[in-house]
């Protein structure tokens, strides 16, 4: 009797890690970026505190907005190649058959062999076949337009709390190195949880991800500094 072993991939982790994680690094540094800018600009606790909480609102929306809109538009692009694809097996099924055995000779099984694949493999389920084959379409990588959307809104709060709760509770005379700091443990913790659930090495990601999040807040610093002189 043959039993299938069942290896532990991650691939079927990609659709909502990448917006998750995109959307909780988006929030950490736009959100300590806000901060750092604002109080460099010599503001009141009380503006930092309705600039942050401004930026956490509209960029969650924001990242929901564009995810749902950005996810979209790849699911009606593997929609239209479906449709046209399920005509094509419908009027011109010997070519699709031809095509489909031409892939898999491409990748290295014998002619003949290919061709009963091909055979058998339309027989069972032709438009799934040709989807995950020809189109590259899975149920792995399809466009789940809601998922990513809640997914980035909700990281994206997640993550500009974090920011925003450290300069309520940092005193206005230090808010400034606290907020960074604690915002790029944040990014490196964030980078290591990501590499993690998906796989990849810790330390590369987490270095990768505290050192363009330091450069954003560093950068954003700087403005502000330059317009609260000039003001």
């Amino acid at each position: 009797m043959y039993v299938q072993h069942r290896e532990g991939h991650r691939t079927d982790r990609i659709g909502w890690l990448r917006a998750a994680v995109l959307g909780a690094n988006d929030g950490i540094v736009s959100t300590a970026s806000l901060v750092v800018g604002v109080a460099a600009a010599h503001s009141t606790s009380s503006d930092i505190l309705v600039a942050g909480v401004a930026g956490l609102v509209a960029g969650a929306m924001s990242m929901a907005a564009g995810e749902y809109v950005s996810v979209s538009s790849q699911s009606d692009t593997e929609k239209a190649d479906l449709d046209r694809e399920r005509k094509e097996l419908a009027t011109e099924d010997e070519s699709e058959r031809k095509e489909l055995a031409a892939i898999y000779a491409s990748r290295g099984v014998e002619p003949s062999l290919a061709r009963q694949v091909a055979d058998q493999l339309m027989a069972h389920d032709a438009l799934a076949a040709h989807a995950r084959d020809e189109l590259g379409i899975s149920d792995l990588t399809t466009a789940r337009p809601v998922q990513a959307a809640f997914a980035s809104a909700g990281t994206f709060a997640i993550g500009a709390a974090m920011p925003l709760v450290t300069a309520l509770v940092t005193p206005r005379t230090v808010l400034i190195p606290v907020v960074i700091a604690t915002s790029i443990l944040f990014l490196a913790l964030l980078g290591g949880f990501g590499a993690h659930a998906g796989g990849a090495p810790v330390v590369k990601a987490a270095f990768r991800v505290t050192f363009w999040g330091a450069l954003a807040m560093a950068l954003t610093a700087g403005v502000g500094a330059l317009f609260g002189a000039v003001v």
